[in-house]
């Protein structure tokens, strides 16, 4: 029983081959492409405006060194919002669910912050691991202390949505067992199990979409101490 309820979360596959890939590829689909017209219709509408007020938010703590980063994460907020929704429907596979894939975006994005700052300013970015006014005797531990703190931040990205998405998976799935199985036994308590599963499934778009979101809004806040 324990091992079905995590057979949601293994990587479909077609004669061998994973089909990870074409559910990371899908999201894109359902965004509708800009057309050379003068009056494009609602659906583009606000889409439009929907990634306009979303980058706006995203570069808010950001200068204008920064904006150049505007696209990048404006792409890797809506792959991991419609990702995170798309994985909430019957029968679906979340491949943000796998923490493989949140590491694979996590650290690249998280190191080329680091490299940018010690790029572009060197002193300023290494002096985060060193707060001013540090006794004497506690600088080697507070260098270590923030170093590690550095290096753990991909890991806590990558943790953070694989936990978040893969518990609201799990309650799910374990709550809907409940009611079915008390719906011929108990049918009062199997409506009450109901219930609660429809105000959890409200809960979980709300995470689904609140971890993208924190997600990318972490990575634009390191980026903000590397510019």
């Amino acid at each position: 029983m324990n091992l079905s309820f995590f057979d949601q979360f293994t990587s479909p596959c077609l004669l061998g081959i994973p089909l990870i890939l074409i559910s990371m590829l899908f999201p894109a689909l359902l965004l509708p492409s800009p057309k050379n017209r003068w009056i494009s219709n609602r659906l583009s509408t606000l889409q439009t405006q929907l990634i306009h007020l979303l980058t706006k938010q995203l570069m808010l703590p950001l200068n204008k060194k920064g904006h150049k980063w505007a696209p990048i994460f404006t792409s890797l907020l809506m792959l991991l919002l419609l990702t995170n929704l798309l994985g909430l429907l019957p029968y679906t596979f979340t491949p943000t669910t796998q923490l493989s894939m949140n590491m694979a975006l996590a650290f690249p994005l998280w190191l080329a912050t680091l490299l940018t700052g010690l790029r572009n300013q060197p002193s300023i970015s290494l002096g985060h691991l060193l707060p001013e006014g540090t006794p004497t005797p506690l600088i080697p531990a507070l260098i270590l202390i923030e170093t590690t703190s550095l290096l753990i931040r991909p890991l806590a990205l990558g943790v953070r949505l694989t936990a978040n998405l893969t518990a609201g998976h799990l309650l799910i799935q374990l709550i809907s067992t409940a009611t079915i199985t008390l719906l011929h036994i108990m049918p009062s308590i199997s409506i009450l199990t109901a219930s609660v599963l429809m105000l959890l499934t409200l809960l979980e778009v709300a995470v689904a979409m609140i971890q993208a979101y924190v997600f990318v809004l972490l990575l634009s806040l390191y980026l903000q101490e590397n510019i």
